[in-house]
C-alpha cells in the first residue's frame, strides 16, 4: 500500500472507532459539568430522559428539529422574591422612585400597593392584580421603543437586590438552572423562555446571561404602535413611515398577560410544536406542563422548581408544601432548592431581612 494511502486508510480507522466509542450522535458527546448542582433525582432523570431521545437507536428518539424545551422565568429560571418579581420591583422604582418620569396616580396607586405587600414579600391580594400589574407597566413605559425599555430594564437591573448582600438583580438568575439551559442546548434543545413577565424585560435578563436568542422569549405584552400614529388610528389603518419619522414605540395598554392557558395559546402561535420538556414553579404553569406531556408522540417531561429552602432565599413554605404535594400528584418531577442546589445564586451571596 503506497504511503498516502495508508494514511488515510488509519485515519478512518481511527474516525470510525471514534464514533463507534461515542455511541451517539456529535452533540452528545459534550460534557457539562453540574457543578452547581448536588446528585438528586431530579437531575438524574433529566440526564436519563435527554439520554434517551438523543440516541439515534432509541424508541423514544426525538429529531432535533422537535426538541423543544419551554421554561418559565420568574421563580424557575430567576428570583421571584426581592421582595416581590422582578418586574414588579421594576414599577415600583419607575412610579415612585424614578427622578425623570413624573407618574400618573394610578400607577403611582399600583406601585404603593406593591411596595406595602412586598414589606411581607407577598404580592397584593387584590382581584386579577396581575392584570392590574398589567395595565400600569404598559402605561409607565408607554412611548419608549423597545430598545430604549430594554436600556432601562438593564440599567435597573444592577441595582442591589433587595433582601441579599452581594447580589445584583442582574446576576439573580439560579446557576443550577443556567448549566439546565446550556445542557439542552448542548443537545440540540432549542429552548424558550415562556413567562408571565414582559416580553422585554425577560429579553434584557435571559438573553445575554442564558444565550437564548430574542425570538425566544415569549411574555406578557403590551400594544406597540408608530410614534407619529394618530390616537384615532388603529394599526390596521396607519402606514409605518410617515416621511421617515415614525418610530416603532410602545402603547399603554395591555395586549395579553401570558398565564396559565394563555402559555399555551402563545405557544402554539409562535412556536408551532408541542414542546416536550416544560419547566416551572407556580399554578400560572401547569397549564404549559398539561400540554407539553398530554398526547405528546414524543417522551415527554415536566419538571417544578419549589422554593424550600429559607436561608438561602426567601420562601414561604407553607405555600411550598401544598404546591409540593399537588405537582407530585400531576405527575410532574420536584426540584428543591433546598436539597438539589449547591448554591442558588453565587456562594458569595448572602440572603437578609
Amino acid at each position: 500500500m503506497k504511503p498516502m494511502k495508508r494514511v488515510f486508510a488509519i485515519l478512518l480507522v481511527l474516525v470510525v472507532i471514534t464514533g463507534t466509542a461515542a455511541g451517539f450522535s456529535g452533540c452528545q458527546n459534550k460534557q457539562t459539568k453540574f457543578e452547581y448542582w448536588n446528585d438528586c433525582a431530579a437531575l438524574s432523570s433529566l440526564k436519563d430522559y435527554v439520554a434517551t431521545v438523543t440516541n439515534e437507536k432509541s424508541k423514544d428518539f426525538i429529531p432535533v428539529e422537535d426538541r423543544i424545551a419551554v421554561f418559565d422565568m420568574d421563580g424557575t429560571l430567576c428570583g421571584e422574591l426581592f421582595p416581590e418579581y422582578l418586574e414588579y420591583m421594576l414599577l415600583a422604582y419607575r412610579g415612585l422612585d424614578d427622578p425623570d418620569y413624573e407618574a400618573s396616580d394610578f400607577v403611582k396607586q399600583v406601585a404603593t400597593e406593591i411596595k406595602e405587600a412586598g414589606k411581607n414579600y407577598k404580592t397584593p391580594a387584590i382581584a386579577d392584580y396581575d392584570v392590574r400589574h398589567g395595565t400600569a407597566q404598559a402605561e409607565a413605559f408607554a412611548g419608549l421603543t423597545p430598545d430604549e425599555f430594554i436600556t432601562y430594564v438593564k440599567n435597573f437591573l444592577q441595582q442591589d437586590a433587595q433582601g441579599f448582600e452581594g447580589l445584583k438583580y442582574a446576576d439573580s438568575i439560579y446557576k443550577p438552572m443556567i448549566e439546565v439551559v446550556a445542557y439542552l442546548q448542548d443537545h440540540d434543545f432549542t429552548v424558550y423562555v415562556v413567562s408571565g413577565s414582559d416580553r422585554m424585560i425577560c429579553r434584557a435578563v435571559a438573553c445575554e446571561k442564558l444565550n437564548i436568542p430574542e425570538n425566544q422569549i415569549i411574555g406578557m405584552d403590551v400594544t406597540l404602535h408608530a410614534s407619529n400614529q394618530p390616537e384615532d388610528k388603529d394599526n390596521l389603518h396607519y402606514q409605518f413611515n410617515n416621511g421617515g419619522e415614525d418610530k416603532l414605540v410602545r402603547g399603554d395598554q395591555l395586549w395579553i398577560k401570558n398565564l396559565k392557558m394563555n402559555k399555551v395559546f402563545q405557544i402554539a402561535q409562535e412556536i408551532g410544536k408541542q414542546p416536550v420538556l416544560s419547566f416551572g414553579n407556580s399554578s400560572g404553569d401547569v397549564s404549559m406542563h398539561e400540554y407539553t406531556i398530554t398526547n405528546n408522540k414524543y417522551k415527554s417531561m415536566a419538571f417544578m422548581l419549589i422554593a424550600d429552602d429559607t436561608e438561602r432565599d426567601h420562601a414561604d413554605l407553607t405555600e411550598t408544601n401544598k404546591r409540593k404535594a399537588s405537582w407530585e400528584e400531576h405527575g410532574y418531577t420536584i426540584i428543591s432548592m433546598k436539597n438539589d442546589f449547591k448554591t442558588i445564586y453565587g456562594y458569595d451571596v448572602v440572603m437578609t431581612e
